[in-house]
């Protein structure tokens, strides 16, 4: 119209027409946008409160094609509490995997928070079904978010950067799920986590870490009484950890004045 040499009115007002006759609606073929919010924070205050858990691919010598491991772990305690390798990925095996956990680990109903991505053996109706006859919470991370999911993820990095991780390809999966069960073992009984003081995930499962904690506590108070000039500043902190949160609220996040939902 400009062009034309017309001019009727601003953009602005043409907008404001436009909504007061109902006129902005999506009227695409396309999705409307959707905001999607972050998961609700859990935090977990001992073992067997919050589970996380993931399907990750591992490479077969036919080109193309993969084994799945499943793997569930404990955020409290790190520990992988279950797992198992299966050649397709499946509402019902993740299913049969959480009710052999949820019966080792003695689970009783409404306990435990699970969570997860959205994948579809995550959703689908035989795991959902199983959850609820177990009496297991769900939990679940945004679409295409992998930050939602960090422990799974974290573990994933941990088992593939292993230097024992094999070179090649796994040629069945008897030998898949003989690997596994060996990264699991040392993982769960050898493997000094970082993130939990440097104890192992079983040592903190079973709440044997605070005993181990004050002891190496001791030794360095009782190294820096023997010699007080190498020592700058305090010790190292070998402080338990009371608590572990899942996706905290950031401190500048408006929903932060809610306290995170704390599984006792």
């Amino acid at each position: 119209m400009a062009e034309r040499g017309q001019y009727i009115a601003s953009e602005s007002s043409f907008y404001r027409v436009l909504r007061e006759a109902n006129q902005l609606s999506h009227r695409h073929t396309s999705r409307t946008p959707s905001s999607r919010s972050k998961p609700k924070a859990l935090t977990a205050t001992s073992p067997n409160q919050i589970y996380t858990w993931d399907i990750t691919y591992l490479a077969t010598q036919v080109k193309g094609q993969f084994f799945y491991l499943y793997l569930f772990m404990d955020i409290f305690s790190r520990k992988i509490v279950g797992w198992q390798v299966y050649q397709e990925e499946s509402s019902q095996y993740a299913a049969d995997v959480i009710t052999d956990i949820c019966q080792r680990e003695c689970i009783q109903r409404e306990q435990v928070v699970l969570h997860s991505d959205n994948g579809s053996p995550m959703k689908g109706a035989t795991m959902l079904a199983t959850l609820q006859k177990l009496g297991v919470a769900t939990s679940l991370s945004r679409p295409a978010v992998s930050n939602d999911n960090p422990y799974s993820e974290s573990l994933f990095r941990t088992l593939k950067y292993t230097p024992k991780y094999p070179s090649q390809p796994f040629e069945t999966i008897a030998a898949a799920r003989e690997w596994v069960a060996g990264f699991v073992d040392w993982y769960n009984h050898q493997h000094r986590h970082s993130g939990i003081q440097f104890v192992t995930p079983a040592q903190r499962h079973e709440a044997k870490d605070q005993a181990i904690l004050i002891q190496r506590k001791a030794v360095y108070e009782a190294a820096k009484a023997q010699n007080p000039k190498r020592w700058s500043q305090h010790t190292r902190n070998w402080d338990w950890q009371s608590d572990v949160c899942l996706n905290p609220d950031k401190p500048n996040d408006s929903r932060s004045v809610n306290k995170p939902n704390i599984i006792h």
